[in-house]
């Protein structure tokens, strides 16, 4: 009997393990991209135009005090250096006078020695370092009233000779630590700078053009705010100058107090601020006083130089200088400072504007006195 053929279909012989790898492998692809876009941190949003003007102007202010900073260090540091060299130079002198008086002693020592006298009189007079024989009577006793005069200036000028050459070396540390100093500054302001200039530079067109936009609001603020002070100050001169008459004191009509009040500071006044208008244009550059660029305080002080009065260097010293006035009784040339720290400060020249130098890459320029929060105004002279 012939045997029946199997319908059982035969098991198909195939590897499957590729096709389950690759499956794998793209689910784990999946979960890891999954896992990495949930715990990644997400990306800073980008500033706005806003806080982009107050962080540099925040940096330009930074600049401004770094900038004061460093002109303090600078006058500290110019102010050492004389003193070092006036004390060099002294001790020098006392050096020259003490080698002149061991020279008179030297003479006397072998004058003794030609006459037979002890050696130990010779020792003494030809000794560096004489103090050893100073006590003794005896040798003392044997001296003329001239030499033992000589003696005694000799003692006094050895002890001139150190004091002035630890008082030169005191001095000397000083001036290393003032230009230490000087190099912070001048290092911080270059960075204050760098971050400006880097954020400025990171605005596309539109930007920029959105940036300008809010600092001509501003600016607009800043002269609505000039001119009414301007026209108070009119009212104030006015209602002044009506009352004139009836008072007939004979005195002027400026609203001003103290030393800077009359004719006086008026015509100094006019000097200052002729200086100062032949200045618009030049460039702000920080630690500069002139002639051809400045900086805030390096202007106010050039300005009032011509004028006949000598102001310190930096905001902070300017500003205690004169008489302290409002800003109500502002007149031209009187000094007004800005920010809490003091760090800018301009030239009033009346109508709520003044001149002044004001940032790093600006121009010396007239601007209303309320572009920055007011601190203070000082009356020079």
């Amino acid at each position: 009997m012939p045997a029946l053929a199997s319908h059982r279909k035969p098991r198909t012989r195939g590897r499957t393990t590729p096709a389950v790898g690759l499956t794998t492998v793209a689910l784990a692809s999946v979960t890891l991209l999954s896992t990495q876009s949930a715990t990644a941190a997400p990306a800073e949003p980008k500033p706005s135009i806003e806080e982009v003007q107050k962080k540099v102007d925040a940096l330009y202010r930074q600049a401004g005090t770094a900038t004061q900073q460093y002109n303090k260090a600078k006058a500290a540091s110019a102010e050492q250096r004389s003193k070092v060299d006036a004390l060099l130079e002294a001790a020098a002198k006392r050096a020259d006078k003490l080698n002149e008086t061991r020279r008179e002693l030297g003479s006397y020592a072998a004058a003794q020695y030609r006459g037979g006298s002890i050696a130990p009189t010779a020792t003494f007079f030809l000794a560096d370092d004489p103090q050893s024989y100073f006590d003794q009577d005896q040798l003392m006793a044997r001296m003329t009233s001239r030499q033992q005069k000589a003696v005694a200036d000799f003692r006094t000028q050895q002890k001139e000779a150190a004091a002035k050459r630890a008082e030169a070396t005191k001095s000397l540390e000083t001036l290393t630590a003032s230009q230490a100093s000087l190099r912070t500054s001048k290092q911080q302001v270059q960075t204050k700078l760098t971050e400006a200039r880097t954020l400025l530079s990171q605005l596309t067109a539109e930007e920029k053009a959105r940036l300008a936009e809010l600092e001509r609001k501003k600016e607009a603020e800043a002269e609505r705010k000039a001119d009414e002070l301007a026209r108070q100050q009119a009212e104030k001169e006015k209602a002044a100058a009506d009352e004139a008459p009836k008072t007939n004191t004979g005195s002027g009509t400026g609203t001003g107090s103290g030393t800077g009040s009359g004719s006086g500071y008026s015509s100094k006044a006019e000097k200052v601020l002729a200086f100062a208008r032949a200045q618009i244009g030049k460039p702000y550059v920080w630690g500069a006083t002139g002639p051809s660029s400045y900086d805030c305080s390096g202007l106010t002080q050039a300005a009032w130089k011509a004028a006949g009065v000598d102001l310190p260097r930096t905001t902070w010293d300017q500003v205690k200088v004169g008489t302290r006035v409002s800003t109500a009784n502002l007149r031209p040339g009187d000094l007004v400072f800005f920010y809490d720290d003091v760090s800018h400060v301009g030239i009033y020249k009346g109508g709520g504007m003044m001149i002044h130098a004001p940032k790093p890459g600006a121009n010396v320029r007239e601007e209303s006195i309320y572009y920055m929060p007011i601190y203070g105004s000082v009356r020079p002279s």
